[in-house]
């Protein structure tokens, strides 16, 4: 399929601005590696985390964003089992 690029743009709401912020912190570390030829930029506002995407085949696009949600599914199902945040860590 020709045409690119072609760009995906995904909102995501968390619970909790606590909860958006680690997420955002642990999926932000993961850049798409040169070979994916994609672009991943993921920003943060509030409970929402954004994340969007741009490449110049569909087919990239949709492997990048299947390992995005896989990261985002792990790290969801860890958030959890582990509880939601307390506050008394809020401020590291």
């Amino acid at each position: 399929m020709t045409g690119g690029p072609y760009q995906v743009s995904i909102r995501i709401p968390f619970p909790t601005e606590r909860e958006a912020e680690i997420a955002y912190d642990v999926l932000r570390v993961d850049a798409e590696p040169k070979r994916s030829f994609i672009t991943k930029q993921l920003s943060r506002e509030g409970n929402i985390l954004q994340a969007d995407f741009t490449g110049e085949l569909a087919k990239n696009v949709r492997v990048g964003l299947t390992s995005f949600f896989q990261s985002l599914m792990l790290c969801c199902e860890t958030i959890k089992e582990f509880g939601p945040p307390s506050e008394k860590y809020d401020h590291y």
